[in-house]
């Protein structure tokens, strides 16, 4: 196997996490975005949304969804379970992912590639050149105060994000507080709930990966 990365992307950072908590080391290959090797015709034939993290099986297959990548990793590395342990929890934690992915993540993504700078052409991840829109960032600066607002609540009575284990919920929504930052954008105080927890888990070994 091979992982395609690039350290300073949230995306992939979700699976360096994983791998971390795994203990599990990959042959990697460090995708320069910045200076747009994601468009290069070698990596796009790997990958031709032309984004990051991309797992290249020794089949030659490549997974490019990150939930995939790591649903792929717990079946061959089970322990410790990140994503379950039965149907139900499997389940409960597949949802509580997806609508961090949809009420946190695609939020700040929304906020931030709509408004910084460098992102002129480039409002979405991928090969289209797309214009950012101003209102977009507006309301993505929106959505990610009723995220925050949302994940305190859900942590109130709850360790973690999906009960009393930490799960790849917890490692999407911290990287996703952690991106919220590049858009300017941090837990008000006064959410002790999200403070406790996001001490915790940032303290891990893991989130330095």
């Amino acid at each position: 196997m091979k992982f395609y990365d690039c350290a300073t992307a949230p995306s992939p950072r979700r699976v360096r996490i994983f791998l971390a908590e795994k203990g599990l080391a990959l042959p990697t290959v460090q995708v320069d975005l910045r200076n747009g090797e994601q468009f290069t015709p070698a990596f796009r034939a790997l990958n031709p949304d032309c984004t990051v993290p991309v797992l290249e099986l020794d089949s030659g297959a490549a997974i490019t969804d990150i939930i995939a990548i790591c649903r792929y990793l717990e079946e061959l590395h089970p322990e410790p379970a990140l994503m379950g342990r039965s149907a139900e929890e499997r389940a409960l934690i597949e949802c509580w992912v997806r609508r961090i992915e949809w009420n946190g993540i695609c939020a700040v993504q929304e906020a931030f590639r709509n408004a910084a700078p460098g992102l002129k052409g480039k409002a979405l991840p991928g090969p289209l050149p797309l214009e950012q829109i101003p209102a977009l960032a507006e309301r993505g600066r929106l959505r990610v105060q009723h995220f925050f607002g949302w994940l305190d609540a859900r942590l109130a009575n709850n360790a973690f994000v999906c009960g009393p284990n930490f799960t790849i919920a917890d490692i999407s929504a911290m990287v996703t507080v952690d991106f919220s930052a590049r858009a300017k954008l941090e837990p008000p105080a006064h959410l002790c709930h999200l403070q406790r927890w996001y001490r915790e888990v940032s303290t891990r070994p893991s989130a330095k990966a």
